[in-house]
């Protein structure tokens, strides 16, 4: 959610912070701008609401935009409608409408999170002498800025730590300086932020697809901490003003990936990318026929010792924690318990030092700062609505289960031999399933139409049915839940009408008969059955009136083949219903507020 650019070099800035921009769109924005230095003249800001096109047609593709020092930004309103003068940059001077032109301003600068206390800060500042022009929280983070760098003797250091330690919240901010021409100045507290660096000349970005072009070698700059970016050079400085040093990493994968390689969406693409980004994930740590999680950092000791596992997480990784809890807490005997972040950071949770907590994301903040990290190798994915790093979530939690019940002594020699086999063959049957995928665009056809839709399972299933869910509705925008099968007489089945589309999930042979008998309750009541079912289950097709199959593979994992066909579903209903597949409307890829 919002996207941030910044550049400084001997080339100029502005088509290359378009470009950068460009790559992030599917963050999700609704408004963009640049402001641009040449030399010694006053920055010059340039706003525009809609689509980055707007901005890159009144700049002239940044052509009209003459200097070699700026910042870029695309806005996810938040704080203010969206507009021109809601849009950032935003300046620290009183100025009033756009903002946009020449402006003589000592700070001006974009940010992206949210302020929580803005309103304090706000009137601390205006009994200060400070007006406002904008709805944001981003103008008065500005202008806290300016407050004191003029308090501070103009020492953007100072400046910027103070204003760290008056900030509740969250943020990545870029500035320039009046007075510092050929510099940017950059500070974060929970916010995603990467510095890259390439012949002489100094790249800033919100996420490495909008620099990777440029260069490989980035800085992940630490939580508050702030940096001065010159042409070729990074200095990271802590709250006490002292400089530290932090190591480059080398980005691995390379900006093709980023492109969408002859597909018509990359939500497509990234679908028929799963076979490789389960593939590398599972061989990261699959080494001659045996789990090792020595680079991972987690030894047999430390496994026997763990109590309990929470899996935190948003969204579909959320889905995932909910499957994976089934099969860890079958395989390993340990409790799991699956938490929304959104409400974990406001309670008050039992933990304990023994807990185990997992997280996925290379370069992430909780990663960089967690004891023990196990990444996903999904590459890089666009389409908002995602797919393949889904599904290298859910290898990577397979791969655990499997290792803490042969450590822990849950499951046999025999069973730990199998279930490598199993996971070994994912990869191959979900090509497989992308094989048939034109049968399912058939079916996604003849119901584009729709209001509404159920998913329904047990178990496992009813994990696979939340994801396939929220593809629906996140893409296709028609209303689509997903319920545990047992529960559907309290109180679901009540809105089930004639031609309402139920899909049934049928993987788990244990639980295969009970939800096929909740599916036939709704079949009675005029519902449209769709099921999803292994090989061999052909007795199904007497009750639904559309089945597709997946390959058979051990119950334990089969979510990383069910959600394939509702992925695709997803995708080929958006598509029959002309909607903009990647960036679905009020979503963004990166969500950074709540």
């Amino acid at each position: 959610m919002c996207g941030i650019v910044g550049f400084v070099g001997t080339h100029q800035a502005a088509p290359i912070l378009l470009d950068g921009l460009s790559k992030l769109e599917y963050r999700g924005y609704d408004s963009a701008g640049l402001a641009v230095r040449d030399g010694e003249k006053a920055a010059e800001v340039v706003k525009a609401v809609g689509r980055l096109k707007n901005l890159a047609e009144k700049t002239d593709d940044g052509k009209a935009l003459p200097g070699t020092c700026g910042i870029g930004h695309t806005r996810w309103a938040t704080h203010g409608e969206p507009s021109q003068t809601n849009a950032h940059p935003h300046v620290s001077g009183n100025c009033t409408g756009s903002g946009s032109g020449k402006v003589e301003s000592e700070v001006v600068g974009v940010h992206n999170g949210i302020i929580e206390n803005y309103k304090e800060l706000k009137q601390k500042l205006e009994h200060n002498g400070y007006a406002f022009y904008s709805d944001t929280d981003t103008e008065v983070a500005i202008k806290l800025v300016d407050y004191y760098y003029k308090k501070y003797l103009h020492d953007p250091i100072d400046a910027i730590s103070k204003t760290m330690v008056r900030v509740r919240g969250s943020y990545a901010l870029e500035l320039m300086f009046a007075d510092h021409p050929g510099e940017i100045w950059v500070a974060r507290k929970d916010s995603p932020m990467i510095i890259g660096v390439a012949d002489g000349e100094t790249y800033i970005a919100s996420d490495v697809p909008a620099i990777l072009k440029y260069t490989r070698t980035v800085y992940y700059i630490d939580n508050l901490q702030c940096a001065k970016i010159t042409p070729g050079e990074v200095h990271f400085y802590d709250l006490n003003g002292d400089e530290v040093n932090i190591e480059p990493t080398e980005i691995k994968w390379d900006a093709e990936a980023a492109e969408k390689g002859g597909y018509e969406h990359f939500m497509i693409k990234e679908i028929h990318e799963q076979p490789k980004a389960v593939g590398d994930t599972l061989n990261s740590v699959i080494k001659d026929g045996r789990i090792d999680l020595t680079e991972i950092g987690l030894s047999e000791e430390e496994i026997k010792e763990i109590s309990s596992i929470t899996m935190v997480a948003c969204g579909s990784a959320w889905h995932v924690g909910m499957a994976c809890q089934y099969v860890i807490e079958d395989l390993t005997r340990i409790p799991v318990r699956v938490e929304l972040a959104s409400e974990f950071r406001y309670r008050r949770p039992i933990l304990d030092p023994k807990q185990l907590v997992i997280v996925n994301v290379v370069g992430s903040s909780i990663a960089r700062e967690a004891d023990n990290v196990f990444y996903t190798l999904a590459g890089p994915e666009i389409a908002v609505a995602t797919t393949k790093a889904y599904s290298a979530q859910l290898a990577a939690g397979y791969s655990l289960a499997v290792q803490f019940g042969k450590v822990r002594g849950t499951i046999t020699e025999e069973e730990y031999s199998k279930y490598i086999e199993e996971l070994q063959s994912i990869p191959t049957k979900i090509a497989k399933i992308l094989e048939d995928k034109e049968r399912l665009q058939w079916f996604a056809s003849k119901f584009a139409h729709i209001q509404d839709a159920f998913f329904i399972g047990r178990g496992i299933d009813y994990a696979v049915g939340l994801e396939g869910s929220l593809k629906m509705k996140e893409i296709s925008y028609i209303h689509s839940e997903a319920y545990a099968a047992g529960e559907l007489k309290h109180g679901t089945i009540s809105l089930i009408e004639n031609n309402t589309l139920v899909i049934g999930i049928l993987t788990q042979n244990e639980l295969y008969e009970k939800t096929v008998s909740n599916m036939v309750e709704c079949k009675a009541r005029g519902a449209y059955l769709m099921g999803l079912a292994s090989y061999g289950k052909y007795e199904v097709e007497d009750q639904c009136n559309f089945v597709t199959y997946v390959p058979t593979i051990d119950p334990h994992f089969a979510a990383s083949l069910a959600v394939v066909p509702l992925q695709l579903l997803g995708y080929y209903i958006s598509v029959a219903r002309g909607l903009d597949v990647d960036k679905p409307r009020n979503l963004a890829k990166s969500v950074t507020v709540e």
